[in-house]
């Protein structure tokens, strides 16, 4: 094997790489001293702001739902327990000396946000910086990233960042982390650190110029990053350039495949040979991706998914659109060449689709001629049968080609009855719902639907229960952590180490934020947990939007909001003229005139009432008031809690 020295001194000196303030991440951590609200406490408040407006003084206040009384109550949808609150404050966990330290920041619990660190003594290396996409009940967010609160501080200790492969959940959150980190060296295969590089400009221009990295030239390339070894192996998954990372360490070798899958022969065999990773010095503790922990079902090999997809665009009588994850770069390589052969045409639609084309063709993995390609405002000028349309959108995306096809505001495509739509994906854990109206919306147009439930057209780039049981029986590995997938899968893939021999004291399944260390005695599970809240991503916002906001959007989209205007006279107390009232998202305001007029009068009453009591001149307690029997006036009129803005303007 190729030997090299510790890069890591030589690239990025003594000191960490500094970054401006101004551009630092927003974090959701409080600041110091200061004690964070649950997540589900109620009466959660925005800060009185004063301003004048033209010799008026406005203030306002958000408002919590009234309490319920004698309602009937609506069953919350089962969700994971929130993380813990982040604190900013040293997480002491007693020496390190000799000490691995494996502690996942993202990926357990969940499926995306993979991120691992791996700490041995004073000296650090992560493995990938993935971002994780929003649930239902985050409205608004536009993606997760990994919470990096504990490298805080240890920002020079970081030797390195290995990236396994180029999907979103192992490098979306590289352009803000790897910033936020003081631009670490990273280390991948060339056509991983490409697409790092495009997001990193997409992010932030002029930012891939600040990357330090090394090319994995070789999968025999050796890396000495401090007191830890990087070491590399050949792993098969939906895109090129996959890698598997073996980090050798004084106490223990870890063997981490990213994410994989088995592709089979005939005789079922597997094509890779992993039985050279049993042989490596040990103790080695396998982390090993566990998506497919639950999956019964035997895989389809890419031979029959290749002859179903040639089958297809041979014999369609009009164009076929395929749709599939712009990630799937080796398949999509594989479609236009298939294409060209049979003397088609290719288009691509989708702006993360034509990007990972032209990188893979960059770098030589897609060679199909010029010629093949053509804009997709090119289409009408050929005929529908020498057409072949690769789109993004398999699942159901808003923004993305498949969703504007049924929704009519493509440009320039428009589902015809004659189209062979083909959905070459598979359906990614929580997007059950989103992919059922994506089918029923494109059954309605077209009548040549194909999809995995009716054809062989997808190979998952994860394995099956089988598969995880031959990969523990092969490396023998005498530590094992599932790793990758939500908690029940970890504890199914437990299940399976459990079954093929391994002894439970041996076997360890972590939650973010665990903190699992290996030293010469062996490997333990510690108390300690690190804080993994959610960063959401919003536009331009990097954790500026905490739990609190959610809060407020999800009550919002459950009963909308009123807002109460009420303008009184500073010294009396007085209501100077009928309030207003405005409604968004609770009643139409002209179909509810009768409602609307016995708020106004409620409203009446409560200020009235509240300058009887001779303090009506402070607002405050008028606008508490309108916040709390207002809002307890409407729950006994229509069983919904709105929020309540109540704004009082003194003049």
């Amino acid at each position: 094997m190729k030997q090299m020295k510790d890069t890591t001194d030589e690239l990025l000196g003594s000191t960490p790489v500094q970054r401006k303030k101004s551009n630092t991440p927003r974090s959701t951590a409080p600041r110091p001293g200061n004690k964070r609200k649950k997540f589900n406490k109620p009466g959660a408040k925005i800060n009185n702001k004063t301003k004048p407006t033209q010799g008026r003084v406005v203030k306002t206040t958000t408002s919590p739902r009234p309490a319920k009384q004698n309602q009937r109550t609506k069953r919350a949808p089962a969700r994971k327990p929130m993380a813990k609150p982040m604190t900013t404050k040293p997480i002491i966990m007693g020496s390190n000396k000799g000490k691995l330290r494996i502690i996942p920041l993202g990926g357990c619990e969940e499926v995306g946000r993979n991120m691992t660190v791996f700490e041995y003594e004073n000296d650090i290396v992560i493995l990938d910086m993935g971002m994780g996409f929003p649930e239902e009940d985050m409205p608004g967010i536009d993606y997760v990233i990994p919470n990096t609160a504990y490298l805080k501080g240890k920002e020079k200790n970081i030797k390195a960042v290995i990236f396994s492969h180029g999907h979103l959940d192992h490098i979306g959150a590289a352009p803000i982390l790897l910033e936020k980190l003081g631009y670490p060296l990273v280390i991948g295969r060339p056509l991983t650190l490409s697409m790092i590089k495009h997001k990193m400009e997409d992010y932030k221009k002029g930012s891939a110029q600040k990357l330090k990295s090394l090319v994995i030239k070789d999968l025999k390339n050796t890396f000495k990053l401090g007191k830890l070894t990087s070491k590399f192996f050949q792993m098969e998954h939906s895109i090129m350039d996959a890698v598997g990372v073996i980090l050798e360490t004084p106490v223990n070798t870890v063997i981490h495949p990213g994410d994989w899958t088995l592709e089979r022969d005939k005789n079922n065999k597997p094509i890779l040979d992993y039985s050279h990773l049993a042989k490596i010095k040990g103790p080695t503790t396998l982390m090993l991706e566990s998506l497919g922990s639950i999956d019964v079902r035997p895989s389809a090999s890419q031979d029959k998914m290749k002859n179903n997809i040639v089958k297809l665009i041979t014999e369609a009588p009009g164009r076929v659109i395929i749709g599939t994850f712009s990630s799937q770069i080796e398949r999509v390589g594989w479609i236009i060449e298939q294409a060209e052969k049979l003397g088609k045409k290719v288009a691509l639609d989708g702006y993360s689709m034509k990007m990972n084309v032209e990188l893979a063709k960059e770098h030589g993995y897609i060679k199909a001629k010029p010629h093949t390609f053509i804009k997709v405002d090119q289409i009408n000028n050929y005929p529908d049968n020498k057409l072949v349309i690769i789109a993004t959108g398999s699942q159901g995306e808003g923004n993305a080609v498949l969703s504007r096809l049924i929704a009519g505001d493509h440009r320039h495509i428009q589902i015809k009855k004659s189209d062979t739509i083909v959905l070459s994906s598979s359906i990614i854990p929580g997007n059950e719902n989103t992919i059922q109206r994506l089918k029923d919306g494109l059954y309605r147009q077209c009548d040549n639907i194909i999809h995995g439930e009716l054809m062989d057209i997808h190979v998952s780039g994860h394995g099956n229960r089988y598969d995880i049981e031959h990969m523990i029986k092969t490396i023998k590995p005498d530590y094992y952590m599932p790793v990758y997938a939500y908690h029940y899968m970890l504890k199914e893939s437990r299940k399976l180490a459990l079954g093929v021999g391994m002894k439970d004291r041996n076997i360890f399944v972590p939650d973010n934020g665990s903190v699992i260390e290996a030293d010469k005695k062996g490997v333990f599970m510690t108390k300690h947990k690190v804080p993994t809240d959610y960063i959401f991503v919003d536009g331009l916002g990097i954790g500026d939007v905490s739990h609190v906001v959610l809060r407020d959007r999800k009550m919002m989209a459950d009963d909308g909001m009123v807002v109460v205007i009420a303008t009184v006279a500073r010294k009396s107390g007085k209501l100077v003229s009928s309030p207003d009232i405005i409604s968004r998202g609770f009643i139409y305001m002209k179909e509810n005139k009768e409602l609307v007029e016995s708020m106004r009068s409620k409203i009446k009453k409560i200020v009235n009432d509240a300058n009887k009591t001779q303090i009506a001149t402070d607002d405050s307690f008028i606008k508490n008031k309108l916040r709390n029997d207002l809002g307890q006036f409407i729950f006994q009129k229509t069983e919904r809690r709105p929020m309540v803005l109540p704004v009082v303007i003194e003049v």
